[in-house]
C-alpha cells in the first residue's frame, strides 16, 4: 500500500489540527491511561500469583475416588451454617481441585459471593474467602480488577477508566495521521537531536501497538457505565446480544416440588426467601445437564432465583476452544427445558465474547497472557517517551513564543474542515458521554489560553 502524497492528503493546517488535539490527549488524558494500563498489566499477571498465594484452598491431593457432590455441600452448609443460603456451585474441575461453594452474603459487594472451598474427598473445608464475578476471581484479582476499572471509587472511579477507553483509539488513529503526514519531511536521526530521536522511539512503538491500542479501546469500552450502556442499546438494535437460557417455566409455579434456598440479595440470582432444596438437588441438576451434553469440566450451577423459575447449569470454560454453553432444568422433574449452544450464537455475540476474553488474557491461556503483558510494557514505555517530548520542548513563556491552541488550529482549517470537525466531535459526544465532557473542559481551557495569547500578541504588537 502506497504512502499518501503528504502535500495534497496532508495540508499544514490539517496536521496541525490533528497533532493539537493528540497533544492534549498525552497531556491530560495519557495520566489515566498509564494509570489503567499499568493495573490492567498487573490483573494479566494474576492468576498465576493468584495459584501459588491461596494454593491451598484450590488444590487436593488425589485419593481415591471423590465423594457424592451432595455430601460436599452438605459438608459446606454445615461449616457455614444453617442460615447460609448457597447462590453457585462450581465442582470440582479436576482431580486434584476442590470444589467451590458460593453462598450469598448481604454484606458483600455487588457480584460478590462467600466462597467456601472442599475438599472433593476427606470433606475437609480448605479455604473461605470472597469470590468476585462469573470469571469466579479471588481477593487478589478482585482487589487488581476494581482498582483497573475504578480505582477503588465505585461507580464514580468507572469514569476514569471510560475516559482512557473513549480516547485511546483517538490518540492511536491521530497518532498513525501526524506519522503519515510527516515522515517524509524527517531528517536522518541524529545523536544530538534528543527530541527527534525521542519522537521515533515514540513513533515506532505506537505502530507496532496501533492494532493493540483499538482493540483493548473498543473492548474495554464495552464495560464502560455510559458508552458501555450505548454499545448495548446498539446490539440490542442489532440482534447482537448474547443469547441467554428461558429460565421461565410454562407450568404452574404451585406444581414445583423442588426450588432453591437462597436470599433475595440483589445481584446475586438467590432463590426467595421461604424455598427450600436438599444438597441432592444440586447432584440431580447437575447429572441432568451432563446428560443434555453439558461436558465441560468447568461448570456453575445456579438454583431458581424465585417460584416458577428454573436452574441454570452453564459452562464457563472461556479458553480456546470457547465453552459456554448452558442448560435450563425444570425443578419438578429436572427435565432441560432451555439451552443455548456457542456454536449456534450470532457472529457478532462469537466476537464479543472471544474480544472481553482475549482483553482479560483469558482466551489462548500463556500466550495471551504474553501479548498483553507485553503491550501494557510498551503501552506505559510509550507514554512515557511522549512526556518525555513534552518536557524537552517544554513551552517557555514570552513573547518570542506565541501560544499554539487548539482553537487557532481549527480556525485555521478550510470551512468544510471546521463542519466537519464539529459534527464528528457532537456525534462522538453522543456516543462517548465521558469524552464529550472532557472535550468540552479541553475546549474551555484552549479557549482561555487562546484568548490570553491573543491579549498577549496584541500588546506585544502596541509596544513596537
Amino acid at each position: 500500500m502506497s504512502v499518501p502524497n503528504t502535500k495534497t492528503a496532508f495540508k499544514p493546517s490539517l496536521l496541525q489540527f490533528l497533532r493539537r488535539i493528540h497533544f492534549y490527549i498525552g497531556l491530560f488524558v495519557a495520566p489515566f491511561i498509564f494509570v489503567a494500563a499499568l493495573s490492567g498489566t498487573l490483573y494479566i499477571l494474576s492468576p498465576q500469583l493468584e495459584n501459588y498465594l491461596y494454593t491451598d484452598a484450590l488444590t487436593v491431593q488425589q485419593q481415591g475416588t471423590s465423594r457424592a457432590l451432595s455430601e460436599q455441600i452438605d459438608a459446606a452448609r454445615t461449616y457455614a451454617g444453617p442460615e447460609s443460603r448457597i447462590y453457585a456451585i462450581r465442582p470440582a474441575p479436576g482431580p486434584t481441585e476442590t470444589t467451590r461453594v458460593q453462598f450469598s452474603d448481604p454484606t458483600l459487594g455487588e457480584s460478590e459471593s462467600r466462597g467456601v472451598f472442599v475438599d472433593p474427598y476427606t470433606l475437609d473445608i480448605k479455604g473461605d474467602m470472597t469470590v468476585y464475578g462469573t470469571s469466579g476471581v479471588l481477593p487478589l484479582r478482585m482487589w487488581i480488577d476494581k482498582f483497573h476499572r475504578n480505582l477503588l471509587l465505585g461507580d464514580l472511579g468507572r469514569n476514569y477508566s471510560e475516559l482512557a477507553a473513549s480516547w485511546l483509539w483517538i490518540a492511536a488513529l491521530g497518532g498513525l495521521l501526524l506519522w503519515a503526514g510527516t515522515r517524509s519531511r524527517r531528517g536522518p536521526p541524529t545523536a544530538a537531536n534528543r527530541f527527534m530521536n525521542t519522537r521515533r522511539w515514540h513513533t515506532t512503538v505506537g505502530l507496532v501497538l496501533f492494532l493493540g491500542l483499538l482493540f483493548v479501546s473498543v473492548t474495554g469500552l464495552t464495560w464502560s457505565k455510559w458508552a458501555g450502556g450505548n454499545i448495548n442499546s446498539l446490539r440490542a438494535d442489532l440482534g447482537w446480544l448474547t443469547p441467554q437460557v428461558n429460565t421461565t417455566l410454562s407450568h404452574h409455579a404451585e406444581q414445583m416440588s423442588h426450588a432453591a434456598n437462597g436470599d433475595p440479595h440483589a445481584g446475586h440470582g438467590a432463590a426467595a426467601p421461604g424455598m427450600t432444596t436438599v444438597s441432592a438437588d444440586w447432584q440431580r441438576a447437575l447429572s441432568s445437564a451432563r446428560q443434555a451434553g453439558i461436558l465441560a469440566e468447568k461448570v456453575e450451577i445456579r438454583a431458581p432465583k424465585a417460584v416458577g423459575k428454573a436452574w441454570t447449569v452453564t459452562e464457563v470454560d472461556r479458553r480456546w476452544p470457547t465453552r459456554v454453553d448452558a442448560v435450563a432444568i425444570d425443578p419438578q422433574d429436572f427435565s432441560v427445558v432451555d439451552r443455548t449452544r456457542f456454536e449456534a450464537f450470532p457472529l457478532a455475540a462469537k466476537l464479543t465474547r472471544w474480544g472481553v476474553d482475549a482483553h482479560m488474557g483469558i482466551l489462548f491461556g500463556l500466550p495471551n497472557q504474553l501479548i498483553l503483558i507485553a503491550f501494557g510494557v510498551g503501552l506505559c514505555f510509550m507514554i512515557g517517551l511522549g512526556y518525555r517530548m513534552w518536557w524537552i520542548r517544554k513551552p517557555v513563556a514570552s513573547a518570542e513564543s506565541p501560544v499554539r491552541t487548539l482553537v487557532a488550529a481549527w480556525l485555521a482549517l478550510a470551512f468544510w474542515g471546521r463542519i466537519i470537525s464539529v459534527i464528528v466531535a457532537v456525534a462522538l459526544s453522543i456516543a462517548l458521554p465521558v469524552m464529550g465532557v472532557s472535550l468540552s473542559a479541553f475546549l474551555v481551557v484552549d479557549l482561555v489560553r487562546w484568548k490570553r495569547g491573543q491579549r498577549s500578541a496584541a500588546l506585544a504588537l502596541s509596544s513596537t
